[in-house]
């Protein structure tokens, strides 16, 4: 495990303008009313694990359980869905949720993304629900399991790329070749739109803190460009403020928010490819990492052989994942097994399960 205590805390990034405008937003409002206006909406479960948090001698562990999400099996189902309702909204007003309509709404646009699968699979179901079309661009490394997947819920794919970063060109390329919209979960200079799906994120953080009966002592985020880890923690501290002590995991080979921390800046984090492949992503999201500088108290980077022995407990326990969902929960056993932050008989946990496994 490397750990890197936030020197950023509370301040932030030194030269912030030097990154795409904008910020985390913090409150779910928004998102929870476009949200629940759709029929597979519905909160996820918050579990109780006794026994794995004494198992881990700690006095409590919550699980915010993603896998059944909205029938895509992953938060981001939250993320994309939302950015494109939002659009849908501003084209149709209040006409969007009468019936008939919303199916319309968005007819004749073309979403593109880049993905490893989940974000894929969010912005083709929402592209579908208001009438649009969906190219999603999947990079070599991804599970090809994936594609048929998308294919099957109606988007085009394109794999093209060595990597998340190289699909990613390949589809903002695509996308002003083609006058179609990019939807990505990222920023980056020039780019913000990442940041309505990031908003998207904070219906999770929203259920979470109202199902959860104490508010926690220790919160572990995996994180791939920062987009749900930027999310949570911003809303969490709105709510919770500076108690929690948030940690933010990430794979070995894919540590770009800890060394851009570490480098005051963006920074790139070359790699080998991640068992963690929604998380092995090597550049930040700016508006993920301006956030996390100021609100995030520690970075984590785990191997693929350590979170695959995280996997392996918690499937012990009944909650199978994929090394990305458990990544968090990676953290927090690292953490815990290295006498790290603070962790002891008196903590309490929240973890998120942040996808199903994958058969890909």
């Amino acid at each position: 495990m490397r750990l890197l205590m936030n020197p950023l805390r509370g301040r932030g990034l030194s030269n912030p303008e030097t990154l795409v405008a904008g910020e985390t937003a913090t409150d779910p409002t928004r998102a929870l009313a476009l949200l629940s206006s759709c029929p597979v909406y519905s909160a996820t479960p918050l579990l109780a694990r006794d026994g794995l948090a004494k198992s881990l001698g700690l006095f409590s562990l919550h699980i915010k359980d993603e896998r059944s999400r909205m029938g895509l099996g992953s938060f981001k189902a939250l993320g994309a869905s939302f950015a494109i309702a939002a659009l849908a909204e501003e084209r149709k007003g209040a006409k969007l949720l009468q019936p008939g309509v919303a199916s319309e709404a968005l007819e004749g646009e073309t979403f593109v993304t880049a993905s490893a699968g989940n974000h894929g699979l969010s912005v083709t179901a929402g592209a579908r629900i208001f009438g649009a079309q969906a190219v999603i661009y999947l990079p070599e490394t991804a599970p090809m399991g994936f594609a048929g997947r998308l294919r099957d819920r109606g988007a085009e794919v394109i794999i093209k790329g060595a990597d998340y970063e190289g699909a990613m060109a390949a589809a903002a390329e695509a996308a002003a070749n083609n006058g179609w919209r990019l939807l990505s979960d990222s920023t980056w200079d020039g780019y913000d739109v990442g940041r309505s799906v990031m908003e998207g994120y904070l219906a999770m953080g929203a259920e979470a803190a109202d199902q959860i009966p104490t508010p926690p002592t220790h919160i572990f985020l995996q994180a791939g460009v920062g987009g749900l880890a930027a999310a949570m923690a911003a809303y969490f501290r709105s709510v919770w403020g500076d108690s929690p002590i948030i940690a933010v995991v990430e794979p070995t080979e894919a540590a770009c928010l800890l060394e851009s921390i570490k480098a005051d800046g963006p920074a790139h984090a070359p790699g080998e490819v991640s068992n963690m492949g929604r998380l092995d992503c090597k550049d930040p999201s700016h508006i993920a990492l301006k956030s996390l500088a100021r609100d995030a108290d520690a970075f984590i980077a785990v191997t693929d052989e350590y979170v695959q022995q995280a996997v392996d407990f918690l499937m012990d326990d009944g909650l199978p994942t994929s090394p990305s969902g458990g990544g968090g929960f990676a953290g927090l056993m690292a953490a815990r097994a290295d006498q790290v932050l603070g962790l002891n008989t008196a903590s309490r946990t929240l973890v998120i399960l942040s996808e199903a496994p994958s058969d890909d």
